[in-house]
């Protein structure tokens, strides 16, 4: 199969679109139609459609007296969750290789994106039998074990299930065949400087090497003391295991 370079799958309009935003970025203040046209050379109608296309997604925002565009909330809080994710990265990915080498199973960091969970990072196994990456994939919040140490440590009206009172009253949360037939998953909290729950770290691997005796006696204190480690990197200062 040939292949093309990445300017032959440019979309035209995306494009437009990504260099409108950009031309907002490098403004000092509030900008004119006129000002990003003349800039980016593109007609003041396409320019007018394209933010108010952001304007309706919250990407942009107009002052109504003068008719001049700055950057929205919505764009800050993009940029602060990259940056967010970028910190927990940074300080988590050391802490999980030496938790994958001392006990020699796969660890990864999972982030909550409203009820939703993603797998952002692993550290695999050298072992051979093992589970297929989880990085990149999305499941629901709840019912499994690395969404549950989160939802149970986070802030709600309703009172918590007996299922998640528990798992905050123990601080982990462990689970078999929810992400796949033959899967054990072992997960505790990872707290910010905030003392929210954004993310957990988890043990994931084949349940006959993970069994759930097991799980408690050899895996779950590396991992509570891994994710003591992180919760503090990420400026947590309160008492980790009584949260």
């Amino acid at each position: 199969m040939p292949t093309r370079d990445k300017e032959s799958y440019s979309i035209h309009s995306v494009d437009n679109a990504l260099a409108v935003l950009e031309a907002l970025c490098d403004e000092p203040g509030d900008v004119q139609i006129s000002r990003l046209s003349e800039k980016l050379g593109m007609n003041k109608t396409s320019v007018f459609r394209l933010l108010a296309t952001f304007e309706n997604r919250g990407y942009v925002e107009r002052e109504e007296q003068t008719g001049r565009y700055r950057l929205g909330l919505s764009a800050y809080e993009v940029g602060q969750k990259l940056i967010s994710r970028m910190t927990m990265l940074r300080q988590a990915r050391p802490v999980m290789e030496r938790l994958a080498r001392e006990c020699d199973e796969a660890v990864y960091l999972a982030l909550r994106r409203d009820d939703e969970l993603l797998f952002l990072d692993m550290v695999d196994t050298p072992q051979q039998v093992k589970i297929i990456s989880l990085v990149g994939k999305r499941y629901p919040l709840s019912g499994i074990a690395a969404g549950s140490v989160i939802l149970a440590h986070s802030p709600t009206e309703q009172p918590l299930s007996r299922e998640l009172a528990e798992i905050h009253r123990r601080g982990w949360a462990s689970g078999h065949d929810v992400l796949g037939e033959g899967i054990a998953c072992l997960s505790v909290p990872l707290f910010n400087g905030e003392g929210s729950v954004p993310a957990s770290l988890s043990f994931l691997g084949p349940d006959f090497r993970l069994e759930e005796q097991r799980l408690r006696d050899d895996f779950l204190p590396p991992l509570r003391e891994a994710g003591q480690t992180i919760s503090s990197k990420l400026g947590f200062l309160g008492n980790y295991l009584n949260s």
